[in-house]
């Protein structure tokens, strides 16, 4: 009773709150999240053994004009493994202290005769992804329930490797997976099945299987996990939203299935341990997606949800934000779920500033609402790294919300050209406790059809292996008249952590198209992108596979193509890169990057106030021990310097805050 109270509660405060503040224009475009079961079940010949009928649609050749070269690898019966409605999962991996990167999926399509879609198998390259072995099954489905179907036959994997300490031979490492499975124990004909284990690279022979069914009496629910990751101390862990679908209609369990695999010598396996931690809403509805990674460390790890747990007034019963968890341990306890606030006072000023004010004056009716009256959403999907100081990081689409709850506007400006949405890296400097937001870019379209499958942007971020660089990449039609994203191509943004610049294209402030001018271009479909970049003196390739398929049946078998030489080098990080609550028209202050960045002796900051007010500067290092500090004092409206010597400190990191009355302002600076 007490939870219903306050859902109604906070429901009715935040269309309190956004009816007082403003009122989205008629007739503009929204979509919500996929949230249905349907996705279980795929057309029926797409079940049967053997089922390719249809020859998969034949190259182009574009080797005249390629900007980036492009392989055929392995195949598939059908699209549907790569994804659905933001199904990007961990299906590219790469281990650099082996120079390998596999491509994990399901089996069948034409280097596959007669194969069957649910067993699952990988490619691999152990020279950098530049010669590949392709086709290397080490799942079969056996479990024949009667018919065509088997019930322990695989859906949309993940996957990773496992490479022993010490070991520096490909053949020695390990293939990880984790895939979802139709076995009926989470509702007739329905999900509810696990199946996981390894296969050796070297052998795929030498594998190991393991399945594991739902448990409706602990209340034990498995669906499609969406988080997986290989820490770099060689664990695995998997997260999967709890919920219910025996009645055949989703009831969410309010938690979270996570399960923590460890190497046993003994067995040449993993042992798996399973826990259930709590992942309340507002109103008891499911999150969108969930992802999970650590820091290089191991022992800094966080899990990201999209939904809403009513923190965020502003948002509470209309909008999707992130909630995270934390660990410090290992993963041996978690943070309580807490909000990372978008939209409101608090918000994240890169995500309340994205627009412009004549975007914003097309979106609402007069009066506009302030910036932080605007109700921001994340879309349906994300995806997320931790730095080398333990720092967050979540790709994901941002947006403003639409005239139903939940839901996104996802239509196109009039004086911008671009959709009212951004792709963002919102990330943390301080662990979690604050945010800010990079713009990476602005997108042309948000969702695409293809036949009974939808998918929308399917943000991905890949690091450098030192976790100092982040690349944040989705797919994205730009075409004339195109409104929705069907012929999408690749585009890609670098982040330097150290240097606070992005990756520009000719000097212009914008993300890279990868696939432009190549044979990808316009059908890089379901593409994804590798958790790590290839890393070789200053250059960082980052891999990309997509699927070459039938657009408007996705039943019909694909090919997988890699991308081979994508690459960024430092010398592409040319644009000072934007954080924390850098302040739209209506803001009281503004603080510019110190200059000179890098410092080497004396730098200064530009303070900008709109009105006569007291401003306090300090500056800390990353252990949060204040190494300069100018004590609040009076200042009138104007531009105020703040120069101070750098010769004193060590090289490294450091952050300023700027604080004036209730608005604080923190960027980060470099000293060598």
């Amino acid at each position: 009773m007490k939870k219903s109270l306050l859902f109604v509660l906070a429901v009715f405060v935040g269309f309190a709150v956004t009816a007082q503040n403003y009122t989205l224009k008629p007739n503009l475009k929204t979509e919500s999240a996929i949230n249905a079961n349907k996705i279980a079940f795929e057309p029926a010949k797409a079940y049967n053994l053997g089922q390719n009928q249809r020859a998969v649609t034949p190259e182009r050749n574009f080797k005249s004009t390629d900007f980036v070269n492009i392989v055929s690898i392995g195949s598939s019966a059908n699209a549907y493994g790569n994804g659905y409605a933001g199904g990007q999962k961990s299906l590219v991996f790469v281990n650099n202290d082996i120079n390998t990167v596999t491509n994990f999926h399901r089996n069948g399509g034409t280097l596959d005769p007669g194969g069957y879609s649910g067993d699952l198998g990988f490619d691999v390259s152990t020279d950098g992804g530049m010669t590949w072995s392709n086709m290397h099954e080490c799942y079969v489905a056996v479990n024949n329930a009667g018919g065509t179907y088997y019930t322990d036959a695989a859906r949309y994997p993940n996957h990773g490797i496992y490479n022993p300490a010490g070991n520096t031979d490909p053949n020695n490492a390990y293939v990880t997976y984790w895939a979802p499975t139709l076995d009926g124990s989470n509702g007739a004909g329905s999900w509810g099945g696990y199946a996981f284990g390894r296969a050796k690279i070297g052998d795929p022979n030498d594998s190991i299987r393991h399945l594991k069914a739902s448990r409706p009496g602990d209340g034990v629910f498995q669906y499609i996990p969406d988080g997986y990751c290989v820490t770099n101390t060689g664990e695995i862990w998997v997260a999967d939203l709890n919920q219910d679908w025996t009645s055949g209609a989703l009831v969410y369990q309010n938690s979270m299935i996570l399960n923590h695999g460890i190497w046993n010598e003994t067995d040449m396996d993993f042992e798996y341990e399973e826990t259930i931690i709590d992942c309340s809403t507002i109103d008891g509805s499911r999150p969108s997606n969930q992802k999970i990674e650590f820091a290089p460390d191991g022992m800094t790890g966080y899990i990201v949800t999209l939904g809403d747990n009513g923190e965020v007034p502003i948002s509470a019963g209309l909008s999707y934000f992130p909630l995270i968890y934390k660990t410090t341990d290992g993963g041996q306890t978690w943070s309580d779920q807490m909000a990372v606030a978008l939209a409101g006072p608090d918000g994240v000023g890169g995500v309340q500033n994205f627009l412009s004010d004549a975007e914003i004056a097309e979106l609402f009716t007069a009066p506009v609402p302030a910036r932080d009256e605007i109700p921001f959403t994340t879309a349906f999907d994300l995806d997320l790294s931790v730095d080398a100081w333990g720092n967050p990081h979540i790709a994901v689409i941002v947006g403003v919300t639409g005239s139903t709850a939940y839901s996104i506007v996802s239509g196109a400006s009039t004086t911008s050209g671009y959709l009212f949405c951004c792709a963002m890296d919102i990330t943390s400097l301080d662990g979690g406790n604050h945010w800010i937001g990079y713009n990476c870019g602005r997108t042309y379209s948000f969702r695409g059809t293809f036949g009974d499958l939808t998918e929308d942007n399917r943000i991905c971020i890949t690091s450098n292996p030192a976790r100092t660089k982040m690349f944040v990449s989705w797919i994205d039609t730009f075409l004339p008249g195109v409104i929705d994203n069907n012929q999408p191509d690749i585009w890609c943004r670098g982040i330097d952590l150290v240097s606070n610049m992005l990756t520009t294209v000719n000097g212009e402030d914008k993300a890279n198209n990868v696939t432009e001018f190549s044979e990808g271009m316009w059908q890089a479909y379901f593409a994804t992108a590798a958790q790590c970049a290839f890393e070789s003196n200053g250059t960082y390739t980052i891999p990309f596979v997509y699927e070459q398929m039938t657009p408007e049946d996705p039943a019909q078998p694909v090919m997988f193509k890699y991308i081979q030489d994508f690459k960024y080098t430092d010398a592409d990080f040319t644009l000072t890169g934007i954080q924390d609550n850098e302040p739209g028209l209506e803001t009281a202050m503004n603080v510019s990057q110190n200059f000179p960045n890098p410092a080497n002796g004396k730098t200064s900051v530009a303070v900008t106030v709109k009105n006569a007010s007291e401003v306090a500067f300090e500056v800390v290092n990353m252990m949060g021990q204040k190494v300069y500090e100018v004590p609040a004092t009076n200042y009138g409206a104007g531009i105020h310097s703040f120069t101070f010597d750098t010769s004193s400190l060590a090289d490294g990191v450091y952050f300023y805050t700027v604080t004036s009355g209730e608005e604080k302002i923190t960027k980060k600076m470099i000293v060598k």
